[in-house]
């Protein structure tokens, strides 16, 4: 059993809701990004999601894309990413890390890292993550028909590869996803970018019915969850609520001594709102 899948089992056995924020590595500064980590943890995530900077990303709104740029600017790529998890996990062996980013990373890094003592059949970044710590890969331009041999390395390696699903997705592609997705699933509860719009909870309600018609493994909700209100109207209906662009713009611009105790601040109100 992954830690991502041991973790969803014993929140589900304590009847709680995961708490899954995102931060972007490497922000806003170079090397707070593991401190940040811990900070969140002790405010109450389950799970963190690590974004990978990436030039282009397509999901990304100004508030994450702006984040990811300004980490770019400071030199950090997919090998610093791998740093700061390694850097999380001497301290920290149960807390589950997604790296959630885009394909190009990912592939640059295979083939610019080869090595010849690789398990056969085993990539560089697959290697490499499972040997950081890394337990779950979202791969936002990943479609699932595409990368059923990506995903066998990665359960072979005790990670899981993690979709997401849309207002926009049939039953066509629930099923594509449901037959390779493990961890749990990412619905994007709006139609657009990260940080775009006003969540319709409503919508969230009808829809993860018919999602987990086809998904067995759990849902999360994310894109539009900025306060402890929301984050609790969704977690009566969804098994994890993700949170990231509002943390980015809380801790942007914020001195550096600033920056984890003002995120550990604002999940520990989530995290109250979700166990109440």
């Amino acid at each position: 059993m992954s830690r991502i899948a041991a973790t969803f089992t014993q929140l589900q056995a304590q009847g709680r809701k995961a708490l899954i924020p995102f931060v972007t590595a490497g922000f806003p500064y170079p090397d707070v990004t593991p401190e940040l980590m811990h900070a969140m943890v002790a405010g109450g995530a389950d799970v963190i999601e690590l974004g990978v900077p990436f030039s282009d990303p397509s999901a990304d709104g100004p508030v994450i894309q702006k984040a990811g740029d300004k980490a770019l600017a400071a030199g950090i790529g997919l090998v610093q990413v791998l740093a700061m998890v390694r850097a999380f996990r001497q301290t920290n062996n149960t807390t589950p890390v997604v790296l959630m980013g885009y394909a190009n990373p990912v592939e640059r890094y295979s083939q610019k890292h080869r090595r010849a003592d690789a398990k056969a059949g085993t990539s560089a970044f697959v290697q490499d993550a499972a040997a950081a710590g890394v337990d779950g890969v979202l791969v936002v331009d990943y479609p699932p028909e595409e990368c059923e041999e990506f995903a066998a390395e990665l359960k072979a390696n005790q990670m899981d590869l993690i979709f997401l699903l849309a207002p926009t997705s049939t039953d066509e592609r629930m099923q594509q996803v449901a037959r390779i997705a493990s961890g749990y699933v990412y619905y994007v509860s709006l139609k657009g970018v990260t940080g775009s719009g006003a969540l319709d909870t409503d919508a969230v309600e009808a829809m993860l019915p018919r999602i987990r018609q086809h998904v067995s493994v759990p849902v999360g909700v994310g894109f539009g969850i900025r306060d402890a209100a929301t984050a609790r109207a969704i977690s009566r209906v969804a098994d994890a609520v993700v949170i990231g662009s509002r943390i980015i713009q809380l801790i942007d611009a914020l001195p550096r001594e600033r920056v984890a105790s003002t995120a550990q601040t604002f999940l520990r109100e989530i995290r109250t709102a979700l166990d109440s």
